[in-house]
């Protein structure tokens, strides 16, 4: 079945699900397969429970005389196929996200800040891969007028493929770190992965790009690009917008300014320092689009992160800085440097093991251990395999359950606590004993 075909039985549904867990009246259900699973087998499941069509490439559950069973070659490539084609029918403005660190906050900063003045689209927690991207594609319609979109990555030409899909006119990475070491070989693939995404724009037609100033490696990758640029620093030429932190203690305050002179102070509910240059992007992206100084300033100031980003709970008993959805050795740095700046005057850090650095991760925890030994913390406990080394003298457990019978044993009281690990560490499971 061609995609031109498939998009005609699209358009009669209500939207596209790869989940018989969440099917909609109406869908158009998508059997995936995996490692461990074949999408195929549950079609007839998908239809009973509500869906009009349903899309297979498994000749063994077809069924000519069921013209609800549409067969194609490949559903993982048919749902590409359709929503690039769905993506150009409507041709909606999209820009392209990516990076190392900060990428969901900034693309959710961004999404508030043009919602002040457009009805925009963008992806929902982090549907970033190789079927969230064309699953948040098909969500688009033609009442959106800008969309924002989020790629992630964790091996060469993951970026490539994404920006076929979505075929992005203007974008930013965020930042280029040390994270996904096992998939990318080395820092230098990261920055050529990333760098994918201006690949892509360099060929588009009046393709832009949004860029980080203060960040080397990408202006060294963004050579022939027009870009609106963005850092930390007073606005000069070539950087059209700059910022200072004002304060941190614990949620950033920060003043941007204009080359004309223009200048703002905004209070926001992130925790870290880092966050100014996520917020410095959204500014550019709003000024960019016309969005008013006022609205984007209301909407980076109200904006408040959730799903373990930098939240700041408070227990009955302690202050939490909730940052346990994803760790790498850069952001894991700039959490503890942040969090040692911070007023407070009991302090304590539980910390995850950083997972998918391959041969890099027994030298990337040492690093993360040697800086910890010399931060002035009143408490350190380490999770997971990677951070046990009995050089230093931290509290450490093979996992979480071990800490949380420590915490059951001895629960801190009156601390200010940062919890920061991979998401795959579950750390987050310790906060109701906390």
């Amino acid at each position: 079945m061609k995609t031109e075909e498939l998009y005609s039985y699209f358009l009669k549904c209500t939207g596209v699900t790869t989940d018989t867990r969440a099917c909609s009246q109406g869908a158009l259900f998508i059997a995936l397969r995996g490692e461990r699973f074949n999408g195929n087998q549950y079609a007839d499941d998908a239809l009973k429970a509500g869906c009009s069509y349903a899309v297979i490439d498994d000749k063994a559950y077809y069924d000519a005389s069921n013209d609800r069973l549409l067969l194609v070659d490949n559903t993982l490539e048919a749902l590409q196929s359709l929503a690039r084609y769905h993506r150009r029918q409507l041709g909606t403005t999209l820009i392209g996200i990516t990076g190392t660190n900060g990428k969901t906050t900034t693309k959710e900063l961004i999404a508030a800040v043009l919602s002040r003045k457009y009805l925009t689209h963008y992806t929902r927690g982090n549907l970033n891969n190789a079927i969230g991207v064309p699953l948040t594609l098909l969500q688009l319609n033609n009442t959106h007028q800008l969309g924002v979109i989020e790629m992630g990555a964790s091996h060469p030409g993951d970026i490539r493929e994404l920006v076929q899909i979505a075929e992005p006119d203007c974008g930013l990475i965020t930042n280029v770190g040390r994270a996904h070491l096992q998939g990318f070989g080395s820092f230098e693939g990261v920055v050529r992965t990333k760098g994918e995404l201006y690949d892509f724009l360099r060929l588009r037609d009046n393709g832009f790009i949004f860029l980080n100033d203060n960040d080397p490696h990408l202006c060294s990758i963004a050579q022939g690009l027009h870009a609106l640029r963005y850092g930390t620093g007073a606005p000069k030429e070539g950087k059209e917008v700059g910022g200072q932190v004002l304060s941190c203690d614990p949620f950033l305050r920060f003043r941007w300014s204009t080359l004309e002179g223009d200048s703002y102070d905004v209070q926001t509910r992130l925790v870290g320092r880092y966050n100014i240059d996520n917020a410095l992007c959204a500014i550019a992206v709003g000024l960019r689009f016309g969005v008013q100084p006022d609205d984007i300033n209301q909407a980076i100031g109200s904006y408040e992160p959730t799903n373990s980003r930098s939240q700041l709970l408070q227990t009955a008993h302690n202050t939490l800085i909730v940052d346990a959805y994803n760790a790498n050795p850069t952001s894991m740095q700039a959490s503890l440097e942040n969090f040692e700046q911070m007023n407070a005057p009991r302090k304590m850090v539980i910390l995850g093991e950083m997972r998918e650095l391959g041969s890099a991760s027994e030298q990337e925890h040492l690093h993360i251990l040697a800086l910890l030994s010399k931060m002035h913390l009143q408490e350190v406990w380490t999770v997971g395999k990677q951070f046990e080394n009995p050089a230093f003298p931290f509290r450490h457990f093979t996992d979480t359950d071990e800490a949380i019978q420590a915490l059951q044993a001895q629960q801190p009281t009156d601390a200010t606590i940062l919890i920061k690990g991979s998401n795959g560490v579950h750390l987050s499971t310790l906060i109701p004993y906390l």
